[in-house]
């Protein structure tokens, strides 16, 4: 599928003008930049990495995946896993309806529209190629980006139960990659559990 490229740019740059106002930070080469933005950014680099040909709607998807998601604080929800899960389907719709009226504004029509959402919704994971390479690029800049910061914040047992179901929502491809990665020591023992349970 060719990309339009005057709308695909104009759609990148307004998710990242929406990111920007996110009020949490983190460092990015050394620079304080808003979370969101670059989260963006690598999960979009992962996306060109895994898919070189990525569909349009994949390749936006990747830029509102977690569109404006501070709006939403977790801490607004219940504690628990009840509270957990309905944190993150409102989360999904929302990022939905947002991602939307910014590609509505653009010039993008509703099959598009709802392709995004499709792919940002995870909606058929295993089935559909492209949310399947999203679900990959997701854990893939999680292993790359977070994990040893996670690491140090949760209990040994909780980044490994959180390793396992991470492990098997992705793709053979999606392991591959997790494998190349050159982790840090400190991580490499909790991937060796997750992986040998």
């Amino acid at each position: 599928m060719e990309i339009g490229v005057d709308r695909f740019d104009a759609a990148v740059a307004a998710f990242a003008r929406a990111n920007a106002a996110d009020p949490h930070q983190l460092m990015d080469h050394g620079v304080s930049r808003p979370r969101e933005v670059v989260q963006a950014e690598r999960l979009a680099a992962w996306i060109d990495r895994v898919a070189p040909n990525a569909s349009e709607p994949l390749r936006l998807a990747a830029h509102c995946q977690h569109l404006c998601r501070w709006e939403i604080p977790r801490a607004t929800y219940p504690e628990g896993r009840t509270g957990y899960l309905q944190w993150r389907k409102d989360l999904s719709r929302f990022h939905a309806s947002r991602a939307g009226e910014i590609l509505r504004s653009v010039g993008y029509d509703d099959a598009i529209i709802e392709r995004v959402a499709d792919i940002n919704q995870k909606r058929a994971l295993k089935l559909d190629s492209d949310v399947q390479t999203m679900e990959d690029a997701l854990c893939l800049a999680f292993l790359e980006h977070e994990l040893e910061d996670f690491s140090t914040k949760h209990a040994p047992d909780l980044v490994v139960d959180i390793l396992k179901k991470s492990w098997r929502k992705m793709s053979d491809a999606g392991h591959e990659r997790a494998l190349a990665l050159p982790l840090s020591e400190s991580v490499k023992p909790l991937v060796l559990r997750a992986l040998a349970s």
